[in-house]
């Protein structure tokens, strides 16, 4: 269905909404429906909790829509007036590279070539496009074939040519390959030591784009001096244009020593493979080139937006909140840290929240948060899940051992915005003051379980999985909470 005001219709009597491509289709939910009365009157307990939060969720994630987003950026733009080469890399590949050849079709023209990089297979847009389907969260062949094909794409863009390359989150891993010197296994190896560390995305991006083929502002390189068009969705706190997908096509200000010390002070130095600790020496002794800075000629004709953040999704989120005739309130600072405490801090606000404003008339109140939280992994044995559902589990246990009463009415939603959760087919999960028990009822012990990082597991003994599949869109995660306050304050 391609009428977005009809799919949000549906969305608020209880459809859930799958984002492929940027257009909007719509399932049969499997919870209750939302009476039609929330949209004109205070939610009431009867009515869905998880409901109302699938719908923030929808409506976070539709604000984060990469093919609108792209559409508006290009439609502000002057017509091209030389051939146009398409570079479509990340989780919004598809719907990205979908609205740039619909551009340019609305002036009579066609992409020269290109490449898409997404991270499941998908049909190219235009003929002249090709699909290179990477390996995501951790490189792999698949990773290696797709950086290899933007090897031989970048080098048939002419200097008289215009690139416009379009980004989002997941594109440091899917177009993983290794500088010289670097084998793919020590590659994978140091993508495997991050993601475990507890390091935040920025931090990962930092380190990895110093060994990968594309990161680090190389892709400008390969292409200039051709015209650079970069459009970013953004996927890490703070909108840091030189993390993100780490920063293909901007400087890169960060020095080999930095990275060293990153590295040790994360514990990983010693554990990384020799090669990468080689390469790093190397470059601080000055016998290899460092990465290319500001100031450099290869970013003169690179222009780089910001199209889509986790804040757009955050207010959209709320305007749908107020819609359905909760009270929203976007929370700072933005999420980062440990997922487990991070879920119990979060758990604590929303059952100890009153409304600040003084006494009002009794209402559901929803807090929102956005970021990116983090989970390290120890040298035993980890269970199954991702951040999101981490967070949630930890949330879950807090609400559970709320004071008498304090937890009802209330729930919770963490989530990723592009639909996958770490290597699981869940986005996150929805929890309320009964799931950790609904867990135990299944024969799981939820606090082994969370302390194992088991959280795909328990979450899904319990049906609190949220599995909306892949929605061609990456902003970080989204955290909806909702709670009735009385008008006692």
């Amino acid at each position: 269905m391609k009428d977005r005001a009809a799919a949000r219709g549906l969305a608020r009597h209880g459809a859930r909404l799958i984002f492929l491509r940027d257009v909007y289709c719509i399932e049969a939910a499997r919870h209750t429906s939302l009476h039609p009365k929330l949209m004109t009157a205070p939610a009431t307990a009867g009515a869905s909790r998880r409901a109302l939060l699938e719908d923030l969720y929808a409506a976070a994630v539709a604000a984060a829509a990469p093919g609108a987003a792209v559409r508006r950026a290009l439609g502000a733009a002057a017509r091209p007036d030389r051939p146009v080469w398409i570079l479509a890399l990340g989780k919004a590949a598809d719907p990205m590279a979908r609205a740039a050849v619909g551009a340019l079709a609305e002036w009579g023209l066609e992409p020269a070539g290109g490449l898409l990089v997404p991270p499941a297979p998908a049909d190219p847009p235009h003929p002249g496009l090709r699909v290179a389907v990477g390996d995501h969260p951790e490189p792999g062949p698949r990773s290696l074939a797709a950086a290899a094909a933007l090897e031989e794409i970048a080098a048939r863009v002419r200097p008289d040519d215009e690139a416009w390359v379009l980004l989002s989150g997941g594109a440091s891993s899917l177009l993983a390959a290794p500088v010289p010197g670097v084998a793919p296994a020590d590659l994978a190896r140091l993508y495997a030591l991050l993601l475990g560390s507890g390091l935040d995305i920025a931090a990962m991006n930092r380190i990895r784009k110093r060994f990968s083929r594309w990161g680090a502002g190389r892709l400008a390189l390969a292409l200039a001096p051709a015209r650079v068009r970069v459009l970013v969705v953004s996927d890490v706190i703070g909108d840091d244009l030189a993390a993100i997908a780490s920063g293909p096509c901007v400087p890169d200000p960060t020095t080999a020593a930095e990275v060293r010390r990153e590295l040790t002070e994360a514990g990983l130095w010693d554990r990384i493979p020799p090669a990468l600790r080689d390469l790093v020496a190397a470059t601080e002794a000055g016998r290899v080139p460092e990465t290319p800075k500001p100031g450099d000629p290869a970013f003169a004709r690179v222009d780089t937006r910001l199209i889509a953040s986790n804040r757009l999704a955050l207010e959209a989120a709320a305007r749908r909140a107020r819609e359905l005739a909760l009270v929203p309130r976007i929370m700072e600072p933005a999420l980062a840290g440990e997922a487990a405490p991070a879920g119990r801090r979060l758990a604590r606000e929303l059952l100890s929240y009153s409304a600040e404003a003084g006494p009002q008339p009794p209402a559901t109140h929803c807090l929102i948060w956005g970021g990116e939280t983090t989970v390290t992994l120890g040298d035993g044995p980890a269970g199954r899940g991702g951040r999101a559902q981490e967070l949630a589990l930890a949330a879950a246990e807090v609400l559970a051992r709320g004071s008498p009463g304090a937890g009802a009415g209330v729930a919770l939603l963490a989530a990723g915005t592009d639909g996958r959760d770490g290597p699981t087919d869940a986005a996150g999960a929805v929890v309320d003051e009964g799931t950790w028990a609904a867990i135990r009822q299944a024969g799981r012990d939820p606090a082994r379980d969370l302390a194992r990082h088991d959280a795909y597991a328990a979450l899904d003994a319990a049906g609190a999985l949220l599995r909306p599949g892949l929605t061609g869109t990456n902003v970080m995660d989204v955290v909806f909470g909702v709670k009735s306050v009385s008008g006692e304050q």
